[in-house]
């Protein structure tokens, strides 16, 4: 028999001569989803022992980690802003970049105001159940190429108690949307140039799905799709956010200047790296 606090200390030694980043927190979440504890059990009751069972599990999952699989794809969910999702893998694991996006979405929609939104390339709905969660007047549509992905996302939807506002529709980007129909659009579509995926680390190349990784040659193939297509479902003065690479936010920026959109600029994320474009259709 082992402790809960001998556990977690070992388990951080081993992710962390392997290499891997923030070992103590990726040891702790795995033992507290192991072990059926929480943080807190972990602080005040250290030396609780764990079952054999449990133990099992954890070395299972441990030796999962070390081969660079995802913590969130060890254990099928993931936190993302205030609410925790399921993930497949048929769906990209949200990252904390990601939320530059709901960030800059809510700033231009306050508390108290009703609006209709859409997510296209809605993945696990990080972005769309996000914004949802936090403004009860909005109502929201996900569209994805996607079948297995709309079926993560509504799930998600569901268990967040959002499935009477929020809609999936699987369609490529807004095929099929009325024109002048959205206050909100947002997006994270893929931006990785196509040469550089294979450069990617393990946890992404290996277990993200490359449909919602590869932007194309210059990794801007979907954004030169989803201008038009943002400037046709858009109601008048209606506002857009996408996020981008670190490096691409000035050629986005550019693509919608040239679509005739108004009030753009650039937010970084909190790395201090430029992540999100965001303006409005003109009236």
């Amino acid at each position: 028999m082992t402790s809960l606090v001998k556990t977690w200390k070992a388990a951080q030694t081993r992710l962390k001569d392997a290499g891997i980043d923030s070992p103590a927190i990726d040891a702790r979440l795995l033992l507290e989803a192991a072990a059926d504890v929480s943080r807190l059990d972990i602080l005040n009751d250290p030396y609780r022992e764990l079952t054999p069972e449990q133990l099992d599990r954890y070395d299972a999952w441990l030796a999962r980690r070390l081969a660079r699989e995802p913590v969130a794809r060890i254990l099928g969910r993931k936190a993302f802003w205030k609410i925790l999702l399921n993930v497949t893998p048929d769906v990209l694991v949200p990252r904390p970049d990601t939320e530059t996006v709901v960030e800059t979405a809510l700033s231009a929609f306050p508390e108290g105001t009703s609006f209709n939104m859409v997510d296209m390339g809605v993945g696990s709905g990080a972005i769309l159940l996000s914004i949802m969660a936090e403004r009860p007047g909005a109502r929201g549509l996900g569209t994805d190429i996607s079948e297995d992905a709309i079926a993560v996302a509504r799930d998600n939807a569901a268990s967040l108690g959002l499935a009477d506002r929020a809609a999936f529709l699987r369609t490529g980007w807004a095929d099929g949307l009325a024109d002048a129909s959205f206050d909100l659009v947002t997006s994270n579509p893929p931006y990785i140039r196509s040469a550089e995926i294979a450069e990617l680390d393990e946890e992404v190349r290996a277990h993200d799905p490359h449909l919602a990784l590869d932007g194309g040659a210059d990794g801007l193939d979907a954004y030169r799709a989803l201008v038009p297509e943002t400037l046709r479902i858009l109601k008048p003065l209606g506002v857009f956010v996408v996020e981008t690479g670190w490096d691409q936010a000035e050629q986005v920026k550019a693509l919608f200047a040239q679509a005739g959109f108004e009030n753009l600029r650039i937010v970084q994320d909190l790395g201090a790296r430029d992540r999100v474009v965001t303006g409005t259709r003109p009236a």
